[in-house]
């Protein structure tokens, strides 16, 4: 297992659902992605660098795919979650809609890339 798998490892079961759901939708997507850490967090990496991280905080869940840019590329299609520079909050009633996690991903790899 990796950082990522292990972290979740230690989840409650629905949250384990949803964040391994993430992690698989991740990986179909950008199959070189690898488990790692990045800023402290359990992460998926590309290319050396934080692609996405998705965590419990004591109060909400939340997803970080490094860059504020990408959260402000996707804040738009966001009403209703609390976004911050870096994250995305968001819940187990509410999670990120597929399109924009996609969108979120998508864009963070084109940033690593350029």
């Amino acid at each position: 297992m990796g950082e990522v798998t292990d972290y979740y490892a230690t989840l409650p079961p629905d949250v384990f659902e949803l964040f391994d759901g993430i992690r698989i939708r991740a990986l179909e997507l950008v199959p070189d992605a690898v488990e790692g850490r990045s800023y402290g967090m359990a992460a998926l990496l590309y290319r050396g660098k934080g692609l996405i991280a998705v965590v419990q905080a004591k109060n909400h869940l939340a997803n970080y795919p490094f860059s504020g840019k990408v959260v402000g590329a996707v804040a738009d299609r966001l009403d209703g979650f609390v976004l911050s520079t870096g994250a995305i909050r968001f819940s187990l009633e509410k999670p990120i809609p597929p399109d924009v996690l996609d969108d979120v991903i998508n864009l963070r790899v084109a940033e690593i890339e350029r």
